[in-house]
């Protein structure tokens, strides 16, 4: 499977992109990329150390000045020139993406990819449009007005469940708003955030605005958030990690976007669409193998419903199609790796002893599919609601359902888990569902729906999910310097306010 995309060959001056070109990484030790499908190996690199991360600071310092000082248009045309490049290699990104996650081709084709381009063409507009309130005589005596400035260099880190796509959320914004950046990616994903820098290259965005490091979280992450040249870092990951960015940046007063775990309610009222809401809650607690922070993990159904619910959507997980990730007809792939397909399973066996497994709860036994990091869908029920398997974050294609009875309990159960990011509230009813939006405490709520995403609006969460917004003009506000400059309008030297510093009113 390895030939569908070249890696070594891709990456054979190394899996470092500083200041323009590839390079080795200087840590010492190596990193071998595995396909999850097979368990082939794709790549072995030279992780990055703290050398190599000073290296693409120090690029990225550089290229501050010039970047930062381009005109809106500037930045503008560039940035489409980059959303060009992208869609016209959008097979071999698709490509490299499957083979290095395990997602089904169609989902690389379909959902990441095109997401990523749109992405692209939305910030070469945004990078427009950084404006500040309009100029008034606010004081009376002084006009006073609002620009927006870069930041500087920013440090980032992505997760390895949607690689390309993070990488996009994270550089996009922050260079469209005039910053330069340094990205790591995780290790277990280095090839398409790569890519996408090459591709900004060729598109020409400057040298050393974008840089990759692709080394450990412990070596190349620490030091990249705690590098005394660099203004911010935005995080996305789990929030046990998070806690520990938190305290390396607080450590050096920088700026902090953190998007960390959720555990996303379902909750279906009974006077719902039911066929909608079992289509919509199997494919959205299944996308990406389920490994997705937005994914729907906790089905909460009226009691009406509830049992109709479960045998609906137990039958549609058993027509889900496991395989080949490079497959048209593959529904799913494997998770990640075999370390966390083990994590994954041991959630579920563990719930055997409080709750019943529906359908699913294993590794598939069928041909083509033993060597790689299969788990079969999988659907729970009869759980508490404080077990382990309802509280926390399973990243797996696991859903548990639950029944509630009250308008008033449902949503107080959506709201029981220390996550915020995503929900969704299922109903024929604009009252209802007008309260539940109110209600839930999550970054974004969807109604009738669940997973869909837009460039023009803001992702991020609540609580333990974090803070600040990814995509959206909003995003702006984590890479931008709200300044306030004040004029004085009546060239008097002595003002009347100077009494209650000295003297007496004129």
């Amino acid at each position: 499977m390895g030939n569908r995309f070249p890696a070594r060959d891709r990456f054979a001056d190394g899996a470092q992109f500083i200041d323009g070109r590839l390079r080795p990484g200087t840590s010492g030790r190596t990193h071998a990329v595995v396909d999850p499908a097979t368990g082939d190996e794709l790549l072995t690199y030279e992780l990055a150390g703290a050398a190599d991360v000073d290296a693409a600071v120090a690029a990225a310092l550089a290229a501050f000045p010039g970047w930062a000082g381009a005109t809106p248009g500037e930045r503008s045309d560039a940035l489409h020139r980059f959303a060009a490049v992208l869609a016209e290699r959008a097979a071999e990104f698709a490509a490299a993406e499957s083979l290095q996650c395990g997602k089904p081709i169609k989902l690389s084709t379909e959902f990441d990819v095109p997401g990523t381009v749109d992405n692209a063409a939305f910030f070469a507009g945004a990078a427009r449009h950084l404006e500040g309130a309009s100029a008034g005589e606010y004081s009376g005596d002084h006009t006073s007005y609002v620009r927006r400035e870069p930041i500087g260099v920013v440090g980032s880190i992505a997760p390895w469940n949607y690689p390309l796509q993070m990488a996009a959320w994270k550089i996009l914004p922050a260079v469209a708003a005039g910053n330069t950046i340094v990205l790591k990616p995780s290790e277990l994903t280095p090839f398409t955030s790569l890519m996408f820098a090459q591709a900004a290259q060729e598109a020409g965005i400057p040298d050393g605005v974008i840089n990759i490091v692709n080394g450990a979280g412990a070596d190349a992450g620490e030091r990249l958030v705690g590098h005394p040249d660099v203004v911010m870092t935005s995080f996305t990951g789990s929030t046990a990690v998070g806690k520990r960015v938190a305290e390396i940046a607080t450590a050096t007063v920088k700026r902090l976007h953190l998007e960390l775990g959720g555990k996303a309610p379902f909750l279906v009222f009974d006077d719902a669409d039911l066929e909608a809401a079992v289509q919509g809650a199997v494919a959205g607690a299944l996308i990406n193998t389920g490994q997705d922070c937005t994914a729907a993990t906790r089905a909460y159904v009226q009691r009406p419903l509830y049992d109709a619910f479960v045998s609906a959507v137990a039958a549609l997980m058993e027509t889900v199609r496991l395989g080949d990730p490079f497959a048209p007809s593959t529904d799913m792939g494997p998770l990640i790796s075999y370390a966390h397909r083990d994590r994954v399973a041991g959630i579920v066996d563990r719930a055997r002893g409080y709750a019943r497994v529906v359908t699913g709860g294993a590794a598939p036994d069928g041909a083509g599919l033993a060597d790689g990091a299969y788990y079969r869908p999988t659907l729970v029920v009869d759980a508490a609601q404080d077990s382990e398997i309802v509280q926390s974050e399973i990243f797996g294609p696991v859903l548990v359902v639950l029944p509630f009875d009250s308008d008033d309990e449902g949503i107080r159960l959506a709201n029981d888990t220390p996550y915020g990011l995503a929900a969704s509230v299922w109903s024929r009813d604009v009252y209802r569902t007008g309260r539940a939006t109110r209600e839930m405490k999550a970054g974004c709520v969807w109604v009738n729906d669940h997973i869909p995403i837009i460039s023009e609006m803001p992702h991020g969460g609540y609580k333990a999910s974090g803070y600040g917004k990814d995509m959206s003009a909003y995003s702006f506000e984590e890479y931008t310097q709200v300044k306030h400059v004040m004029y004085d309008n009546t060239a008097v030297a002595r003002k009347d306010w100077h009494r209650t510093i000295f003297g007496d009113r004129l």
